[in-house]
């Protein structure tokens, strides 16, 4: 059976938080925006970046190896959504709407990345 990229929830997932974070950070002004706000959508971008280069790699190790820099960049949103609450920029019910979303997208990360070693055990 061949899988495609966009049959990965976790994928889909993070591509959607960072449309989410794109549609926020796009209205902040001109200082936020380039202050935290381009490290806050690079940071988001590159969750869903960093499983799709891994995806396309062929070998599970370095499947996994892109899967763990996906969870750092998850980790990394996590400290500048605080941030950005802290700064108002956000409200506290988008951090923690925001917050959740990651901690959904963490877990399943985690569980993908467990399928992969799994994966390359069997072979």
């Amino acid at each position: 059976m061949n899988y495609k990229l966009e049959d990965l929830e976790v994928y889909n997932l993070s591509e959607g938080i960072s449309d989410k974070i794109w549609h926020i950070v796009i209205n902040w002004d001109y200082f936020a925006k380039d202050t935290i706000g381009k490290q806050l959508c690079r940071a988001a971008d590159s969750i869903s970046a960093n499983i799709a280069e891994g995806y396309g790699r062929f070998h599970f190790k370095e499947n996994k190896n892109f899967c763990y820099y996906s969870r750092g960049s998850i980790l990394e949103v996590k400290s500048f959504l605080r941030k950005s609450k802290n700064r108002k920029l956000i409200t506290d019910e988008i951090y923690q709407t925001l917050y959740l979303d990651l901690q959904t997208i963490h877990l399943k990360l985690n569980a993908y990345i467990k399928y992969i070693g799994k994966k390359a055990e069997t072979l």
